[in-house]
């Protein structure tokens, strides 16, 4: 029994400490990457934003929700990408993911797994990760902790 536990799980976490700066960083590219895009296209298009704020999902004050929910995803996403303010960017993308699931999604809510199985969900504990856990070693955070002289995971 020992070596199986040895093997399946010791084994794999000591492989896994060498890899662990990685993960935050791809998560970060990844979400940063959609997001500044995501956020970028609603800037072009904001008219049509506030349309559907104001129409579809009923969100109050949409001429001034609508471009700080893109100013949100443009600019969370680019300091996603660098690394930096990466606790705040995730959390306010993740507060927008929570809007865009009550406001957008949740009357196509008929059970837990329809729920899990929205892309925002997914995204919003992705986001929740990032501001828990930080922008790790590979990060714009990191290297100004260092600076600083705080130590810090990212």
């Amino acid at each position: 029994m020992r070596f199986i536990v040895n093997w399946l799980i010791a084994w794999p976490e000591r492989v896994a400490q060498y890899l662990l700066p990685l993960a935050p960083l791809l998560a970060r590219i990844v979400v940063g990457w959609v997001f500044m895009w995501s956020g970028w296209g609603k800037f072009h298009d904001l008219p049509h934003l506030i349309e559907l704020f104001t129409s579809d999902w009923g969100i109050p004050f949409p001429k001034v929700l609508a471009p700080v929910t893109a100013g949100i995803e443009l600019f969370g996403g680019i300091f996603l990408l660098l690394g930096l303010l990466t606790r705040i960017a995730g959390g306010a993308l993740a507060v927008t993911m929570i809007v865009a699931i009550v406001s957008a999604k949740w009357a196509d809510v008929d059970s837990l797994e329809t729920l899990l199985g929205f892309d925002e969900t997914e995204y919003f504990a992705l986001f929740t990760w990032l501001a828990i856990a930080g922008g790790g070693t590979l990060s714009l955070d990191h290297l100004l902790l260092r600076w600083a002289g705080r130590s810090g995971r990212g």
